[in-house]
């Protein structure tokens, strides 16, 4: 993308229209599906779109790039975004799948749910990641959010190859026990792999994927377990973001960028 900046402008926003969720469902196909190996629905098959019954009631949250030639644009990178209120009118969260969310549910929190994170290939820069979290940022001001949580994933389905990455997650950042969602028993698999001392802490966390990195940047906590996930081909690990523990040099950041103050911060008196 470094050779295109001159001619693009990016900006993120809410899908506003069927057409970009559909846009949004077709660049999830091709991330999820064309490039990562997922296995598709024939359904989705044929239409060339990663869809559920989630879309329907979630915000779709996009990037979008602009040809500044033309004045042309295309969707590179999308989140998706579920509401306490809204899953409990629909039943439930997406990640209710994989893991209990009884004490996350039970707790005082208003949640967010994301999921269905993914960028184009060629996009995959921090300039476009931070802007998908600016677009987050705003959102969770907008509609005072407590705490964020979701599935991120590692590519592969072995979880030998991961070993150390998982017990670095359950050792330096598990979500307090209070709070933490746990995997769904038919689907647990024990994070606490190797001791805490084998661990060597920096090379570890330099070999999580970038969304991970990021999350923890952020001040994100890990559930209890993993799961396999067989149909997308990944193992998946439940993040938990607490607003109001968000790291400081990040929350000024994202602030100065939506020009708000985000919630759930104690005023410092």
């Amino acid at each position: 993308m470094a050779n295109k900046n001159k001619e693009q402008e990016a900006y993120v926003r809410l899908a506003q229209t069927s057409q970009e969720i559909e846009q949004a469902q077709k660049l999830r196909y091709k991330v999820f599906y064309s490039e990562y190996g997922a296995q598709p629905s024939l359904e989705m098959q044929r239409q060339q779109k990663d869809f559920d019954d989630f879309d329907k009631i979630t915000d779709h949250l996009i990037v979008l790039v602009r040809n500044k030639e033309d004045n042309s644009e295309k969707i590179v990178g999308t989140y998706r975004l579920l509401r306490q209120n809204i899953a409990e009118k629909h039943g439930r969260f997406y990640s209710s799948n994989e893991y209990n969310l009884e004490k996350l549910i039970k707790s005082d929190n208003f949640l967010l749910e994301l999921g269905r994170s993914c960028v184009l290939a060629d996009y995959r820069t921090k300039p476009i990641l931070n802007m998908l979290w600016q677009g987050i940022a705003n959102y969770i001001t907008e509609h005072d959010i407590d705490l964020l949580f979701g599935c991120a994933s590692f590519q592969g389905i072995n979880v030998d190859k991961i070993s150390k990455q998982l017990s670095y997650l359950y050792h330096y950042h598990s979500t307090p026990e209070d709070i933490s969602p746990i995997a769904i028993k038919e689907h647990y698999v024990d994070m606490n792999i190797h001791s805490k001392d084998s661990l060597n802490e920096r090379r570890v966390f330099a070999s999580l994927p970038p969304l991970i990195k990021g999350y923890l940047r952020l001040g994100a906590t890990i559930g209890n377990g993993a799961v396999i996930d067989y149909q997308f081909n990944t193992i998946d690990v439940c993040i938990v973001v607490q607003t109001s523990l968000m790291t400081e040099r990040y929350r000024k950041y994202y602030e100065r960028k939506i020009q708000k103050h985000m919630p759930g911060k104690l005023d410092e008196s």
